[in-house]
C-alpha cells in the first residue's frame, strides 16, 4: 500500500486512536449593564461561533482546540470590558445526556436553515422558467446570487458541529439548483457555479503567506503546495482573523475568511490553489481528495489514507512548541504523502 511510506510515523499515535468521549466547554460571563453595546458584542460573538445558550448566561460549545482558544480570547475581552468570565472543560453534564445537548445545537442550526430555506425558495421560484438563458449560465446576476447562497450555506455549515438533517437537505437543494442552472447532469458538485480566478505563479514570488493559528490539514497542505509549486521562497506566518485588513502589500492571506485564497463553494483552500494556478498531476489530485475529506468531513471522498494522516497531524499539534514548528513538521509529512502517490 502507498501509505506504507509514512505508516511508521503515525503508528506511534495509534494507541490514541480510540473513540473519545464527547467533551464540552462551558463559558460563564457577566459584563456591566452599560454600555449595552458591550453586552451585545459578546452575545453576537458567541452566536457567530456557534455557541448555544445553555443556562442563563452560560454558553456551551463542543470541545476543540479552536473553541478552547476562542474562549481564552473571549475571557480577555470580557475582562477588558470590566466584566468577569471563566470557562471549564467537562466530559459530561450531570443533568443531561450528550444526545440531549447535541439536540440543542441541532435545534439552533435548524432555525438558521429555516430562514435560509425560505429565501432559497424565493430564489428558486424566480429562476424557474428562465430556460436556456440560465441553462447556459449567461445570466451573471443569477450566478452571483447563487454563489451568495453557497457561501452562506458554507458559513452555517462551519457551526453545524453535528451535521444536522437540515444541512443535508439544504445541501441537496443547492446541488439540484446548481445542476439546473449549469445544465451539467453529470456534475455532482456545487463548485460548478463557482468561478476560481486564474493566477500567474510569477505574480506570487517572495511573498509572506499568512493564515490562522493552530494549523491543521488544509493550512499545512496548502503551505506545502505553495512552497513546492508556487512560491519557493515563501515565508509563512500566523495571524488573528480580525487583523487581516492591517496586513501589508507583500502579504498573501490563505485559508482565512476574507483571504485571497480560501474555501470557495465546497472546495478546500488546497483545491482552490490547485485550480487557481492550474496545478495538475495524479498525486496532487489524490492529495486534494484527502485534504478535502479531512477538512470538510462531507463524505465526498473516502480515501483510506486520510485517517492515518489525521492521527499524524493531531500528534504533531499536541507535541510541538509553536505553530511554525507544527507547520514545518506537517509539511514534511505531506511531502511523504506526495511521494507515496507519485
Amino acid at each position: 500500500m502507498k501509505i506504507l511510506i509514512y505508516q511508521h510515523v503515525w503508528s506511534n499515535f495509534m494507541s490514541n486512536n480510540k473513540s473519545k468521549k464527547q467533551e464540552w466547554l462551558l463559558f460563564f460571563y457577566s459584563v456591566p449593564s452599560k454600555p449595552v453595546s458591550s453586552r451585545m458584542r459578546i452575545w453576537r460573538t458567541l452566536v457567530k461561533t456557534g455557541a448555544v445558550q445553555f443556562k442563563g448566561s452560560v454558553y456551551i460549545l463542543p470541545y476543540s482546540d479552536d473553541h478552547y482558544e476562542f474562549f481564552q480570547w473571549l475571557v480577555s475581552t470580557v475582562t477588558a470590558m470590566q466584566g468577569e468570565a471563566a470557562f471549564v472543560r467537562v466530559t459530561r453534564i450531570e443533568t443531561m445526556k450528550d444526545e440531549e445537548i447535541i439536540k440543542l445545537f441541532n435545534q439552533q442550526r435548524a432555525k438558521d436553515y429555516l430562514d435560509f430555506s425560505k429565501r432559497l425558495d424565493e430564489f428558486e421560484n424566480r429562476i424557474v422558467g428562465i430556460g436556456k438563458v440560465v441553462g447556459t449560465v449567461k445570466n451573471k446576476k443569477i450566478k452571483e446570487e447563487l454563489n451568495k447562497f453557497i457561501k452562506e450555506f458554507k458559513e452555517v455549515g462551519k457551526i453545524d458541529f453535528f451535521s444536522s438533517e437540515e444541512r443535508k437537505e439544504q445541501e441537496k437543494r443547492l446541488e439540484n439548483i446548481t445542476l439546473e442552472i449549469s445544465k451539467t447532469p453529470h456534475s455532482k458538485s456545487i463548485n460548478q457555479a463557482v468561478e476560481v480566478i486564474q493566477r500567474r505563479v510569477a505574480d506570487y514570488q517572495g511573498k509572506i503567506w499568512v493564515t490562522r493559528k493552530k494549523p491543521f490539514i488544509d493550512r499545512i497542505a496548502s503551505a506545502w503546495l505553495i512552497k513546492g509549486f508556487i512560491d519557493k521562497n515563501a515565508v509563512f506566518d500566523f495571524i488573528d482573523g480580525n487583523n487581516l485588513e492591517s496586513q501589508g502589500k507583500n502579504i498573501v492571506a490563505y485559508d482565512i475568511v476574507g483571504g485571497e485564497f480560501t474555501h470557495i463553494g465546497d472546495m478546500s483552500t488546497f483545491e482552490v490553489l490547485l485550480k487557481a494556478f492550474s496545478l495538475k498531476d495524479k498525486a496532487l489530485s489524490i492529495m486534494a481528495e484527502i485534504v478535502h475529506q479531512l477538512d470538510l468531513n462531507d463524505e465526498k471522498y473516502k480515501n483510506p489514507a486520510a485517517e492515518g494522516l489525521r492521527e499524524i497531524i493531531n500528534g504533531i499539534r499536541k507535541t510541538v512548541k509553536d505553530d511554525h514548528e507544527a507547520l514545518e513538521k506537517g509539511m514534511s509529512i505531506i511531502e511523504l504523502l506526495y511521494a507515496s502517490n507519485k
